[in-house]
C-alpha cells in the first residue's frame, strides 16, 4: 500500500503550509504568508476536481497528526502539438516540497512517482519542471535532462 495519495479539500492549509516551505527556501523567496487566506479558497475548489487539469499528491506526516510530510503538484497544460509531443499536452511540476523534520524518507520522490503516472494516464506527452540546486539530483534520477535555460524535462 502507497503511502501516497491524492490530496483533498481538507487538506488545503496543511498544502499552503507546504508550499510555503518551498518558497522560503528559494533564493529570494517572499516569507510573507498574508496571501494564504486570499488563496485558500481556490485551492480548495482545485483540491475538490478529481477530473480537472490539476492534482497534488501527498504523504501524510507519521508523527505529526494532520500535518502532511510531503506534497507535489502539477498541471497540465495544452500547447498546439510538436514533434516529440504531438497531442499539445504539457505536464507543469510545481510545489514540490518536504516538511523539514521529514526529509530524507523517500516521500517526495514517492510523490512525484505518483504525479509522473498522473501525467502518463492523461496523455501529457512531456513534463517540465525548475529544479533548485538540492532537488536536481532526484530529477535527473526520474529522467529529467537539462534543456539549455534552467528549466528541465522528461519526455514521456
Amino acid at each position: 500500500m502507497s503511502l501516497v495519495r491524492r490530496a483533498l479539500p481538507e487538506d488545503a492549509a496543511e498544502v499552503l503550509r507546504l508550499r510555503q516551505v518551498m518558497i522560503d527556501a528559494l533564493p529570494g523567496g517572499d516569507r510573507s504568508t498574508a496571501w494564504h487566506t486570499e488563496s485558500l479558497p481556490a485551492l480548495n475548489a482545485k483540491l475538490g476536481e478529481a477530473d480537472g487539469d490539476f492534482a497534488a499528491f501527498v504523504v501524510d506526516h507519521p508523527d505529526l497528526p494532520g500535518a502532511l510530510a510531503a506534497l507535489v503538484v502539477g498541471t497540465i497544460d495544452y500547447r498546439i502539438g510538436k514533434a516529440g509531443n504531438p497531442r499539445g499536452l504539457t505536464g507543469y511540476v510545481f510545489s514540490v516540497a518536504t516538511d523539514p523534520r521529514a526529509r530524507r524518507r523517500g516521500y517526495a520522490r514517492a510523490c512525484m512517482d505518483e504525479l509522473l503516472g498522473w501525467f502518463r494516464e492523461r496523455g501529457a506527452g512531456q513534463v517540465m519542471l525548475t529544479a533548485s540546486a538540492e532537488a536536481e539530483p532526484l530529477y535527473a534520477t526520474l529522467g529529467f535532462v537539462h534543456k539549455p535555460d534552467p528549466t528541465m524535462i522528461l519526455k514521456l
